[in-house]
């Protein structure tokens, strides 16, 4: 699955530190996302959507397949 997180955390200035806070999870699990290395659980996907203030198709691909 693609996602654009790293794209919409760094239009924000975000660091995944800041951004991990924001949605109460560890760096860790922000950089794996990014990475396409985790998929996140439903309701962690809908904390991001909303922080983004987007939907949650237009934030994650799950078509896409991670390089």
């Amino acid at each position: 699955m693609i996602n654009r997180i790293r794209e919409l955390r760094t239009a924000r200035d975000w660091s995944q530190g800041e951004l991990a806070e924001r949605l109460g999870v560890s760096r860790q699990t922000v950089n794996a996302i990014e990475t396409g290395k985790y998929d996140p659980s439903l309701p962690l996907a809908f904390s991001i959507a909303r922080l983004f203030a987007m939907t949650i198709e237009s934030i994650f691909d799950p078509d896409a397949k991670a390089s």
